[in-house]
């Protein structure tokens, strides 16, 4: 494969490169993540695999299943997973916490890396990082999963494919992740950080997510992920916001998720319609 990669590269058209490129979408995630390319994601909330067949079709980067805040149980979760993988879309897993056992059974499944919420010091995120990888300790290996492609590599190419593919972001939800967050950034096999902007404003006592208190945590997360060449992203309702936050260096955003599009949509045209009358 990296064969492949290195050929396409080097041999093809500026044009058919770059098509080459939006075909390997889940190959290309982890790079596009250290390069800082800006990218827009979304949460999904609701467990049915038919959405994540339509948002595969759309512009968005990725998609982030929210099992910490929804209803997805493993047999849902490996459903949209598998049709994840067969359409070479990135999604990321938000677990309910990283235990081993679920961090293991949605990489199995296909994620392309796991959100671990509520990340408070360096040595929790060393083991998520530990939890992710295979070694010591570690991620158990299997060579016959969904995501090592059932037997088909041997296990060099499996673990290199973990190098390659496997991505860890942990996120910083609470002032006392605030205050170990260079630390964090700093920990080897950490991939992004993710400033959680509603839960670090409710941390800090406020019920919205406008306070200064918050910008400058943004900023200095933000600046603890630069500082490290880690990738960096937060949730945002919109684009708008987006604009204003990329300031903080954020160029990876969670926008939404496709309850709130589908309200969004429903709403404006019933309103459009009603004014009719």
């Amino acid at each position: 494969f990296a064969i492949q990669i290195e050929f396409s590269n080097a041999s093809c058209s500026p044009l058919l490169a770059a098509r080459i490129g939006e075909l390997m979408r889940i190959e290309n995630f982890k790079s596009r993540m250290a390069n800082r390319d800006m990218m827009a994601g979304t949460f999904l909330k609701t467990p049915a695999y038919e959405l994540v067949e339509v948002l595969a079709t759309s512009e968005l980067d990725f998609i982030c299943i929210d099992m910490e805040h929804s209803p997805f149980d493993r047999a849902r979760t490996d459903a949209c997973l598998a049709v994840a993988r067969a359409l070479d879309f990135p999604v990321l897993v938000r677990v309910t916490h990283f235990a081993p056992q679920t961090v293991l059974q949605v990489l199995d499944m296909g994620a392309v890396g796991v959100v671990a919420p509520h990340i408070i010091t360096a040595e929790q995120a060393k083991d998520l990082v530990r939890a992710a990888h295979f070694g010591p300790g570690g991620r158990g290996f299997a060579g016959a999963t969904r995501w090592a492609g059932y037997g088909t590599q041997n296990m060099a190419e499996v673990l290199a494919q973990s190098a390659r593919q496997t991505v860890v972001i942990a996120q910083i939800e609470e002032p006392e992740a605030l205050e170990n967050v260079e630390e964090i950034a700093a920990t080897p096999g950490v991939d992004g950080l993710f400033l959680g902007p509603s839960d670090m404003s409710v941390s800090m006592g406020f019920s919205d997510t406008n306070s200064e208190q918050l910008r400058a945590a943004l900023a200095r997360c933000g600046a603890a992920a630069e500082a490290s060449g880690k990738a960096y992203m937060t949730f945002v309702p919109n684009a708008s916001k987006a604009a204003d936050w990329a300031q903080f260096g954020a160029h990876m955003f969670f926008v939404g998720s496709e309850q709130g599009w589908m309200k969004s949509g429903a709403n404006a045209d019933a309103s459009g319609i009603h004014a009719l009358g």
